[in-house]
């Protein structure tokens, strides 16, 4: 059997958002895919625009690659995805792990959707089951269902890369918030050791950094570092103080500036609520509800 050949791993970085988008191919001329792609939004203004899908459009047309998969780790509430747009520009198969369902459902209720809206994750072109593999010409990819932070995240194992989303953050950051509507401190610790299972050397890649102010923002570390130096779970840290810093810890935090129209446009697989009669699209906004 031929060794899978090595994958180029190219990212991008939104500063507004603190987001990753990656893109990974075999060579010039090659399938690819995108993961975790975003649109730029002003909450002030509610205006969209798309200058950092356009940095990804621009990579993959230089490089002449065909995109085969646009995938999301989870429904972002941080920023909206730029998947529809990267779509009707590039083409390839919009996808997000099959769970996903379970947090259309709750923001079903959250938001009070009517019945156009349906919780069966129809909205995507594929909902992918964990383990199950992809294929982007000569290289594959595995998903490992992470969840914690959202009840839906997987993480894509590419070679000896782990995409993890929001699962780890950089090992002086820490983890991921486990405080949204069906997150789970306890799945996330165990989430966590599914990684940490792997070899050391094995890259992890960030869909956030939020770094201190002695260092800029970076996007990969390792398995092993991330074991020796994460300050919220390195080796020797037990479940249950795990879950008392999370606990403790999310008390304190805000709910992030974008989760209301980001979840809303996340869990259509990025596409805007249907418009209403004069044309444009509307986000409800939940008064007193989380």
């Amino acid at each position: 059997m031929k060794p899978n050949p090595q994958a180029i791993i190219q990212d991008f970085f939104d500063p507004e958002t603190w987001t990753y988008t990656y893109v990974v191919y075999q060579q010039t001329g090659s399938p690819c895919v995108i993961i975790d792609s975003v649109l730029n939004y002003d909450p002030k203004s509610g205006r969209t625009s798309t200058q950092s899908a356009d940095a990804v459009i621009a990579f993959i047309e230089a490089h002449q690659l065909q995109t085969t998969w646009i995938l999301e780790t989870h429904a972002h509430a941080d920023h909206l995805t730029a998947a529809p747009y990267l779509q009707s520009r590039l083409g390839g198969k919009i996808a997000i792990g099959d769970q996903i369902t379970r947090v259309q459902g709750v923001f079903k209720e959250v938001f009070n959707l009517d019945e156009r809206f349906k919780p069966d994750g129809g909205q995507f072109d594929a909902l992918i089951k964990n383990g199950e593999s992809l294929s982007f010409g000569a290289l594959s990819l595995s998903a490992l269902f992470v969840p914690g932070h959202t009840p839906a995240c997987m993480a894509y194992v590419i070679g000896d890369a782990i995409f993890v989303g929001d699962t780890l953050f950089m090992p002086d950051v820490g983890t991921a918030r486990c405080d949204f509507p069906g997150g789970n401190a306890s799945h996330l610790f165990q989430s966590i050791q599914k990684i940490f299972s792997y070899p050391n050397d094995t890259k992890l890649y960030m869909c956030h950094d939020y770094p201190p102010e002695h260092r800029s923002a970076l996007c990969m570390t390792t398995v092993g570092y991330e074991r020796a130096n994460n300050i919220h779970v390195h080796d020797g840290v037990s479940e249950a103080d795990f879950i008392k810093m999370r606990t403790i810890r999310d008390a304190t935090l805000t709910m992030p500036t974008l989760i209301l129209p980001s979840i809303q446009i996340n869990m259509r697989a990025g596409h805007f609520p249907e418009p209403e009669s004069n044309g444009v699209s509307y986000l409800k906004i939940p008064l007193n509800a989380l």
